[in-house]
């Protein structure tokens, strides 16, 4: 797709487009000499990840221009420090090492990597009208 790597050896395979992530918007955990952050982990993001990443500033959950905000089970290009940061603090998301970029591997070895690896299958694309995706997640969430 893109010509880099996973941490797997393989091709970088698409990490999310619902919403669009990567650093480019294309889909991909691609980085390059702009992506000072290096978003280069595809993550799964849960409650207790997005919870962690706003204590510390980054609020994940908040829509801005451009950015939907995200809710539990979104696949999103995080950066290598912040998804360090929260394992280190026991809220690390999920990852899809096959989308996750092997340039992480500077910050993040790969057993940490392989702690939180999950497989899941890309969902089915759902137009973005009205709140298609957040109904969706308030589905996935159950009362109580």
């Amino acid at each position: 797709m893109s010509g880099e790597r996973n941490v797997l050896g393989g091709e970088l395979e698409l990490c999310g487009t619902d919403p669009m992530t990567g650093w480019t918007r294309e889909g991909c955990c691609t980085t390059g000499p702009d992506d000072v952050g290096s978003h280069t982990v595809c993550a799964v993001v849960t409650e207790a990840f997005l919870a962690q990443q706003k204590a510390v500033g980054n609020d994940l959950t908040r829509a801005q221009p451009g950015f939907p905000g995200l809710v539990p089970g979104d696949r999103w290009c995080v950066t290598a420090l912040n998804w360090a940061r929260a394992h280190r603090d026991g809220a690390a998301a999920h990852v899809v090492l096959a989308a996750t970029n092997e340039s992480v591997l500077q910050v993040v070895p790969l057993s940490a990597l392989q702690e939180h690896a999950v497989d899941v299958p890309r969902r089915a694309p759902v137009p973005r009208q009205g709140a298609s995706r957040r109904a969706r997640a308030g589905r996935q969430r159950s009362p109580g």
